[in-house]
């Protein structure tokens, strides 16, 4: 059922309903109903009389409008509960009919089955009828087989007794021939152990020879390494004594304090960059005109000296 055919005897029910209002609320407005006349009122009073009536008119009127809208509301809801009733009940019904459905589907289903099965039960004692038949078949092709596998095995059984003889011969060269080949197995067994031997005593004085290279080689590393780090050091005293020659000094401002930078250096010498680190402002700031005024600082042309002083830190103590 649709929902403007439900709607439709709850739409003429409430028009009917608005009507009656409507005649009730004209009636207000034309007269009142009291029982007790009035007296004829001075042209005074009759000035204010017509005010009065209208203010009680329309008190009338806001209730009788405040009902209907009260007669209106509750037949909205009436209705709806009426239509959600109903879908309730088509919904109930539906869901009886899906399960009704469900079910006959599961009995046709259950009644294809039992056919099914009894297809296959039918050809299940075809089938075992006519293995029944080949067995009976083979029986037979069997006893005649056996008969020709009697008399084979009668020729067969001479047969072997010259194949168990030249087996046998055969064998006795076998295991000679196994005995020769355990022989030099063994032997070269023996020559693979003497050669392992020799190969391990040669890789241990190997060995030997190889940490004795690498221990000098460590040793001249660390002198080398020694050599070149008292070679940063010399460097780095001479790249403080020209800080100090082109530096500017006030001993009153300067006196006991230092100040840390990070030189980098082109292989020249050439300056490229310098950073102040930690120290006094006023030293940092002076080091660091002196290092830009003298342009190049001392450097050594041993490759491997400068790279590992090609950004080199020293903390400048001004000399007075």
């Amino acid at each position: 059922m649709s929902q403007k055919s439900l709607n439709t005897p709850y739409i003429k029910a409430l028009w009917l309903s608005i009507g009656l209002h409507a005649v009730m609320i004209a009636v207000l407005f034309i007269g009142d109903f009291s029982s007790t006349p009035k007296p004829l009122p001075t042209p005074s009073v009759q000035e204010m009389q017509p005010i009065q009536a209208v203010a009680v008119d329309k008190a009338k009127l806001d209730k009788a409008i405040d009902k209907i809208k009260k007669q209106k509301n509750a037949a909205l809801t009436a209705e709806k509960k009426r239509i959600e009733n109903i879908e309730r009940r088509a919904a109930e019904a539906k869901k009886r009919r899906a399960k009704e459905e469900a079910r006959i589907k599961k009995l046709e289903k259950q009644r294809k089955q039992k056919e099914q099965e009894k297809i296959k039960a039918d050809n299940a004692a075809k089938s075992a009828k006519a293995k029944a038949a080949k067995a009976e078949k083979l029986r037979k092709q069997k006893e005649q087989e056996k008969k020709k596998a009697e008399d084979a095995a009668a020729k067969a059984r001479s047969k072997r007794i010259k194949e168990e003889a030249a087996a046998k011969k055969a064998e006795e060269l076998r295991r000679k021939k196994k005995a020769e080949a355990e022989a030099k197995r063994k032997k070269e067994l023996a020559e693979k152990k003497r050669k392992e031997a020799e190969a391990k005593e040669r890789a241990k004085q190997e060995a030997l020879i190889a940490e004795q290279m690498a221990a000098e080689m460590a040793s001249r590393n660390k002198a080398r390494r020694q050599q070149v780090l008292s070679e940063i050091d010399r460097f780095a005293a001479l790249i403080k004594q020209s800080i100090n020659r082109n530096m500017i000094k006030d001993r009153s401002t300067m006196a006991g304090k230092t100040c840390k930078l990070t030189i980098s250096l082109a292989p020249s010498g050439f300056v490229t960059q310098v950073v102040i680190g930690q120290g006094d402002r006023v030293v940092c700031e002076a080091a660091k005109t002196a290092i830009y005024k003298a342009g190049t600082l001392p450097v050594s042309k041993d490759p491997e000296v400068f790279k590992e002083m090609r950004k080199i830190a020293v903390t400048v103590v001004p000399e007075f």
